[in-house]
């Protein structure tokens, strides 16, 4: 299916959150997902169905100042 990650198209065979996490190797921790401007929390991602066209965005924690 086709998803907008972080404003680019990107084609996935990931049937939800925690699966499109794995896909995209994220880290264990550090890690915050939006879906459709709703953050969705870690416990949630294996419950939360990837949708055709979602618009999901993906922020990671950066060390330094």
């Amino acid at each position: 299916m086709k998803i907008r990650l972080n404003g680019k198209e990107l084609e996935s065979s990931s049937a939800n959150l925690l699966e499109l996490s794995y896909e995209l190797s994220l880290p264990q921790q550090g890690v915050a997902i939006a879906i459709n401007n709703r953050m969705i929390p870690r416990t949630a991602w294996a419950n939360t169905k990837l949708e055709e066209e979602a618009s999901i965005v993906i922020i990671k924690a950066a060390c330094g100042g």
